[in-house]
């Protein structure tokens, strides 16, 4: 006996049906696809900065441009830098919509070791979010990159000085990871200890000064002062002798301890990286190795 379907089935079956190829072809009608979370939503990039919302000035862009590409020529092993601005990530969540852009742009080296990281930026919906690689979990742990962007980025962009406050964070990603690389102390930034003024003179600068003052300025002190004029020849060359090379020499010491004391000083001090450009940026290394690292929040 054969099985024949009620009305009501029939029913269920022709609207599922028709509903499927609705969506199909709204679909193909506005040319999207379903997102996936290692295919980037966004354009192939033409440069490492790509602001689809122009809240950077040519000048600024240029800059960060020049200083990203210098970095990854510079730095063993090569890291990649990149900067993603846009309007707003619709419903998805700044987390998936920026993973998706950094391994669908395959920011990094293919090689083993590919650190990379890409500050996005969803301007209307007031959201950032750093994704680091693997790779690059060491030089810029989470807790450590969620505090730069709250000391460098959020400051600047609750003024709506975009240029400023994505230029301070890149600069100062660079800086950690060169301290990391090259085994120097971290940024001042990264840290809670007051940084020194350059040039300043220490405590210790000055108690050297003194001294010298006090062993060089006494015995002048006590040549000039003596009322005997009947000191043998012997006497006068030990009295003059001192005394003369010790006033001559007097400025030069003074100085050496002052120049000395500004430069140990000043070599704690970061200068920023250099912004000479390199060679062409010529595309992303094709690594992509991103595994949810790195930090966001709002402004």
């Amino acid at each position: 006996m054969k099985k024949r379907f009620s009305p009501a089935t029939i029913h269920v079956l022709v609207f599922v049906l028709l509903f499927g190829l609705s969506s199909l072809t709204a679909r193909s009608q506005d040319g999207t696809k379903p997102f996936s979370i290692n295919e980037s939503p966004l354009p192939a990039p033409t440069s490492p900065v790509m602001d689809y919302v122009g809240v950077l000035d040519a000048a600024t862009k240029q800059s960060l441009e020049q200083k990203i590409i210098a970095f990854r020529d510079s730095s063993n092993p090569r890291v990649e830098l990149a900067v993603a601005i846009v309007a707003t990530t619709g419903e998805r969540d700044i987390f998936d919509y920026s993973l998706a852009v950094s391994r669908g742009w395959k920011i990094g080296s293919p090689e083993q070791e590919n650190p990379s990281a890409l500050l996005f930026i969803a301007v209307n919906d007031r959201k950032y979010f750093t994704q680091v690689s693997k790779d690059l979990e060491d030089e810029l742990p989470d807790g450590l990159v969620g505090q730069l962007q709250r000391q460098y980025l959020v400051p600047a962009f609750k003024q709506s000085n975009y240029g400023k406050g994505v230029a301070d964070t890149i600069d100062i990603y660079i800086r950690t990871i060169q301290s990391k690389q090259t085994g120097e102390p971290p940024p001042a930034g990264t840290t809670n200890q007051p940084q020194k003024k350059k040039g300043s003179i220490s405590i210790c600068g000055i108690a050297i000064c003194l001294i010298v003052l006090f062993f060089v300025i006494l015995p002048i002190l006590s040549r000039f002062g003596s009322s005997k004029r009947g000191r043998d020849d012997d006497d006068n060359w030990r009295g003059g002798g001192f005394g003369g090379g010790a006033s001559s020499a007097l400025p030069w010491i003074i100085g050496s301890v002052i120049a000395n004391s500004g430069s140990s000083s000043s070599s704690s001090d970061w200068g920023g990286s250099s912004g000479g450009g390199g060679d062409s940026w010529g595309g992303f290394g094709g690594g992509g190795d991103f595994g949810g690292g790195g930090a966001g929040g709002d402004w």
